[in-house]
């Protein structure tokens, strides 16, 4: 199991939630409104309003979540940051077995 962290502007946040679950890339996205984020980018100092994706997913769903964010995320470098879930409610981390499996045989 994996927790992955993505920030996205705002406006892009619902979008690339429903695409990961649609996809059966993650099995929840959870939406947090409200990150300020302070950052270097093309050697300027920023400071941007975000939002932080909590997105959980199987280890064997890792790569191809990653290669969907790079697709669809608006930013030339997403940030795609994805941790262990080493413990956690049994029923749930199944759930999210179900739900990152594909249903075709």
């Amino acid at each position: 199991m994996r927790l992955v962290l993505c920030n996205c502007a705002p406006k892009d946040a619902q979008n690339i939630a429903r695409h990961l679950v649609e996809h059966r890339l993650a099995a929840c996205v959870n939406i947090l409104p409200g990150v300020r984020s302070v950052y270097r980018w093309q050697g300027e100092l920023c400071e941007d309003e975000e939002t932080t994706l909590l997105i959980k997913t199987r280890q064997e769903r890792l790569e191809a979540l990653q290669e969907a964010l790079v697709e669809i995320h608006p930013y030339d470098v997403p940030e795609i940051i994805a941790l262990p879930i080493k413990e956690g409610h049994a029923p749930y981390l199944q759930w999210v077995i179900e739900q990152t499996t594909d249903p075709t045989p």
